[in-house]
């Protein structure tokens, strides 16, 4: 039996060549991100966890359609999973989004806790604000008696232990905050929170603005090897003076103004079939 929310070398195998399929049959790709990590025992090692790994994050880099990472509700992505479905591998094409009550992040927070909020910093911690340790260290530093200092570090040693559980436990619940959707958003490692009751209309309208904005986009590339995607974006722009964020209406204008950017089409390869002649015959005059 094999653990959920884990990559194993079978699964990672299956999954880079289910990506790689997708491709050649020029499909969008939807991906719900559940995963904790990868699989690391000597037996997965030895079956080529880190190959096929690897193998998903090629997949992925040489992906020519959209490719959306959404993380479901109450589902995580850690570690290892993290890495191979990151949008930085495919940044043109790929996009991560979140449900609110989704989790994301390389460590778990119990983990960045026992990492970054060890026993010393908690104990300092405890000293600095804790109104009975202030209490305590101040007697002990004014006593003399060693029978008295003895009793006096019984207690402090008894209070920290009542505080621990406390301050642990507020640590994590402060390192979870870094892994909620509004986090994710500022740091700019997901595009949007999407809730999970309106995903299916949002992915809709995105994949369907998504492939017709690409389509129109290569058209535009084609038409003059000079134009960047960057500049072929900013040339359909010019024909849509609504909000180019919204979905739904960006999808719509791709639909109503397809013979209008057809014709934009036609009118650059034009302007560029022109420039290229005139480059020519001024190359012929100069010889």
């Amino acid at each position: 039996p094999q653990a959920g929310q884990v990559l194993f070398p079978d699964s990672s195998y299956k999954t880079a060549q289910a990506i790689r399929d997708f491709n050649k049959e020029g499909l969008p790709v939807m991906i719900f991100a559940n995963w904790r990590g990868f699989s690391g025992g000597s037996r997965d090692m030895a079956g080529e966890i880190l190959k096929f790994g690897a193998m998903i994050v090629d997949a992925l880099r040489e992906y020519e359609h959209p490719v959306y990472i959404y993380l479901p509700p109450h589902g995580e992505l850690r570690g290892g999973s993290w890495v191979v479905v990151d949008p930085t591998i495919n940044e043109a094409k790929m996009e991560m989004y979140a449900d609110p009550d989704s989790r994301g992040g390389i460590l778990e927070p119990a983990g960045i806790t026992e990492v970054k909020f060890r026993l010393p910093d908690q104990l300092a911690m405890m000293h600095r604000l804790d109104s009975q340790l202030q209490s305590l260290d101040s007697e002990l530093e004014l006593t003399e008696f060693e029978d008295t200092q003895s009793d006096i570090k019984e207690q402090i040693s008894a209070r920290e232990e009542v505080l621990k559980p406390v301050y642990l436990q507020a640590a994590t619940e402060f390192a979870d905050l870094h892994d909620k959707t509004g986090r994710m958003k500022a740091k700019g490692v997901i595009r949007a929170a999407v809730p999970w009751e309106r995903s299916r209309e949002f992915f809709y309208y995105r994949a369907k603005r998504r492939i017709a904005e690409d389509s129109f986009v290569k058209q535009l590339v084609e038409a003059d090897s000079k134009l960047s995607k960057d500049d072929a974006l900013d040339v359909i722009k010019s024909l849509y003076d609504g909000d180019w964020e919204d979905n739904q209406t960006v999808a719509s204008f791709f639909e109503e103004k397809a013979s209008e950017l057809e014709d934009k089409v036609k009118e650059v390869k034009l302007g560029a079939v022109k420039a290229q002649i005139e480059a020519l015959q001024a190359e012929l005059e100069g010889m």
